[in-house]
């Protein structure tokens, strides 16, 4: 084993360790937390940059074309997903009443949403009100 490789798994383990130690932090604070919108951050934040370090600390390890390939994949599609779930998640829990208002700074949803129906003519999805009929397509039957 050469000396590059040598410090490569060294800094590989190193990443690997740095991780999930993040992603434990991460995941205390969705324990210990109060609300919804604090535990979505922890949620996201700590566990996206966790993965990374642990997909580093692979990549370091492993060093072939298909396997980094493969973990950039990974990457891309965990912070792809990751967060738009989160948004959604705290998103419902606005909607439900699970959120405690008095705590927030600017609450720019509640305009959004107590402006009414939008102008379109259409519900969250824009079809004017049209609802799929027996027929199987909007509009029909």
């Amino acid at each position: 084993m050469s000396g590059w490789e040598q410090t490569a798994d060294t800094a590989g383990a190193v990443l690997l360790l740095l991780g999930a130690a993040v992603s434990l932090l991460g995941a205390i604070g969705m324990l210990r937390l109060p609300d919804v919108l604090s535990r979505s951050h922890a949620a996201t934040n700590p566990q996206s940059l966790g993965m990374l370090l642990v997909l580093f600390g692979v990549a370091l390890r492993l060093r072939s074309g298909i396997d980094l390939g493969t973990l950039g994949l990974v990457g891309f599609f965990q912070l792809l997903t990751g967060p738009v779930a989160a948004h959604l998640v705290a998103r419902v829990a606005y909607r439900t009443g699970h959120v405690g208002r008095a705590g927030l700074l600017f609450d720019e949803l509640d305009e959004q949403l107590s402006a009414g129906p939008r102008g379109d003519g259409g519900g969250p999805q824009g079809d004017g009100g049209r609802t799929q009929g027996a027929g199987g397509g909007p509009g029909r039957g």
